[in-house]
């Protein structure tokens, strides 16, 4: 099935659904209802009965009855038909069913004013307003839907959740009841999806980073700013350290900015007016205000303006790993995929136009290095482009982004990697290359990004002296590897299920005695074995040698050796690696031998 016939099933299902709701509540008034990834949603408020009452709270024990309604629809056959009516005349029957939410968005459309994109409002054509009929039931929308219910499964769908919504995500707007559906186009590929939520849930970042003690949220603290333990503070580290030998090794220099900064920085850079709203301000007791920083190219660019560079000194490679700050709100935080403070792994090359390719070359080998060595061997790229018909929303002319648009292009075309073209996608100072990885459960996540900037050093006047002594303008290249570490770590946390590689695993290995008159062997084994370089732990606990071991794999430590009589005498140790099961008896020598060579090719 097409992805346009899927599209067309589901915004059909969303216009069910919302004349379903209707049939069980004449009252509810109608937002809006768009396609979404895997399915749809609709946005319901239902008003209380009298004057003063307080909204109704629905909750999921409603989904039955509202589905039994829907495949009513299904199995009756109806006809789903476009008809265009009178922008005047909808306005009418709007307000005249007290469809507050609809007339607002047909208010919109008659004053010539832009509506959202998923508001499903067509503009007026001849005076008129586009609407989709199915019975008794008629909805502004701009379509595509199937021509007939009969088309739509009945069981490849089911309603999925509620959630909470301000009216075109504004919270100063009122607050609607959301729900959710899952759609496709027969019930194999709903119970396909199901399951792989399932697995989801299984993996799920936030239960596995509290399982293996990895970070955790204190209330005292606040919502958004994770802590991170012993543990968690090794595997970030690790992390850090490997895109760092990389840079390192191309020619990069370690820098470090302070964490807040004058608003002067951020208005000559562009931020303050495309951002000031998240940005966490400090006033001094003298009166000015500063920022909390939520980037930190701007903080770069004054690293490089410190004294005026020759050609011969170009590029300037700057490396920093730090903290940045964002006023996100509260319900649009989840786990460490959204934060209000996070750790860029950010870096910026100051460069001229004849450098940009060999320099955005060595960050890609870095991103591709990186990647497999995290266990994402194959990554897909996107070009992210800006908006021509939204130019308010970019820094600079037209001129200066196709030029910096078609650097890019070419860069993938030597390259030979092909390239899917995203309008839109691009950062408001420059286009980018946007890594896409795959999960191990199939969701493409967008992970590193090359990003080309002739803006910022223009806003700045970065130059450098050519060879004719003359000042020239150069360029940037912003650089993320992993971009936010806590982000890439929800991703990595869920594409692994928690079970690192070798190099990756907090405590490599545990060793589990038989009993207490072996601790000291399992010392001394562990003690050989940190001296090699890895990180080892101990479990010297009176529990049976069973339990111990359970708590091992539990907690995913790739090996788990178990020591006893035999082992001591022997000098050895009972390897068991996960995944795999016994190994059998391994002297602790060749033991180290074996694991610091898997860590060193990082397997």
């Amino acid at each position: 099935m097409s992805d346009n016939k899927l599209h067309k099933i589901r915004h059909t299902l969303a216009h069910l659904m919302a004349a379903a709701v209707r049939e069980l509540y004449p009252n509810v008034k109608l937002g809006i209802g768009p396609v979404i990834d895997n399915g749809f949603y609709y946005d319901f408020y239902f008003p209380g009965e009298g004057d003063n009452a307080k909204p109704l709270q629905i909750s999921p024990d409603i989904f039955p009855e509202i589905e039994k309604h829907m495949r009513k629809m299904i199995e009756a056959k109806m006809p789903v038909e476009q008809i265009f009516i009178l922008l005047e005349e909808a306005m009418q029957e709007a307000k005249l069913q007290g469809q507050k939410f609809k007339l607002e968005l047909l208010e919109e459309i008659k004053a010539g004013t832009r509506v959202d994109e998923n508001s499903d409002a067509e503009k007026t054509k001849d005076g008129s307003v586009s609407m989709y009929q199915i019975g008794n039931f008629t909805d502004l929308c701009k379509g595509p839907h199937v021509k007939n219910t009969k088309e739509l499964p009945l069981d490849g769908w089911q309603l999925e959740r509620l959630a909470g919504a301000y009216w075109r995500g504004d919270e100063k707007n009122q607050q609607m009841q959301r729900i959710y559906a899952l759609a496709f186009e027969n019930k194999k590929t709903l119970e396909e999806h199901l399951a792989l939520i399932e697995e989801a849930k299984k993996r799920d970042h936030k239960k596995l980073g509290r399982e293996l003690d990895l970070f955790v949220f204190s209330d005292l603290v606040g919502p958004g700013l994770p802590l991170w333990t012993p543990r968690g503070t090794i595997l970030r580290n690790l992390l850090d350290d490997f895109v760092w030998q990389l840079r390192q090794a191309r020619g990069y220099q370690k820098v470090e900015i302070p964490h807040i900064t004058k608003q002067a920085l951020y208005e000559t850079s562009g931020h303050w007016d495309k951002f000031q709203d998240q940005l966490f301000k400090v006033s001094t007791r003298e009166g000015h205000t500063f920022a909390m920083k939520p980037m930190n190219c701007p903080h770069h660019t004054q690293i490089y303006a410190r004294r005026q560079h020759s050609y011969k000194e170009l590029p300037q490679r700057y490396a920093n790993t730090t903290m940045c700050y964002r006023d996100e709100q509260t319900g649009e935080l989840s786990g460490l995929s959204r934060l209000r403070s996070f750790t860029q792994d950010d870096a910026h090359v100051f460069c001229r136009l004849t450098q940009i390719e060999e320099e955005a070359n060595k960050i890609w080998d870095i991103i591709n290095e990186f990647y497999r060595g995290c266990g994402f061997p194959q990554l897909n790229t996107r070009l992210s482009l800006h908006d021509p018909a939204k130019k308010e929303n970019y820094l600079g002319d037209s001129a200066s982004w196709e030029k910096a648009e078609d650097i890019l292009r070419l860069l993938a075309k030597h390259r030979k990697v092909r390239v899917d073209e995203a309008i839109s996608e691009a950062a408001f100072y420059g286009p980018k290359i946007d890594c896409m990885a795959h999960d191990s459960l199939g969701r493409e996540l967008q992970v590193a990004t090359i990003q080309l900037d002739l803006n910022m050093p223009e806003r700045f006047d970065l130059t450098c002296t050519n060879e004719e002594g003359k000042a020239e303008r150069i360029v940037m290249l912003h650089a993320t590897i992993m971009g936010s570490i806590e982000r890439f770590m929800s991703v990595l946390i869920e594409h692994h299920a928690g079970a690192f590689p070798l190099w990756l695993a907090p405590v490599q290995a545990t060793i589990v005695s038989i009993s207490d008159k072996f601790n000291k062997y399992a010392n001394k084994a562990a003690e050989r074995l940190r001296l090699a370089g890895l990180r080892i732990e101990i479990n010297e606990r009176n529990e049976s040698v069973g339990k111990k071991i359970r708590e091992a794999e539990m907690q995913k430590v790739p090996y788990i050796l178990v020591v006893g009589e035999k082992e001591q005498k022997a000098k050895s140790v009972a390897v068991r690696q996960r995944g795999v099961g016994d190994l059998g008896m391994v002297k602790i020598e060749s033991l180290a031998k074996q694991l610091t060579k898997e860590v060193a090719e990082r397997a």
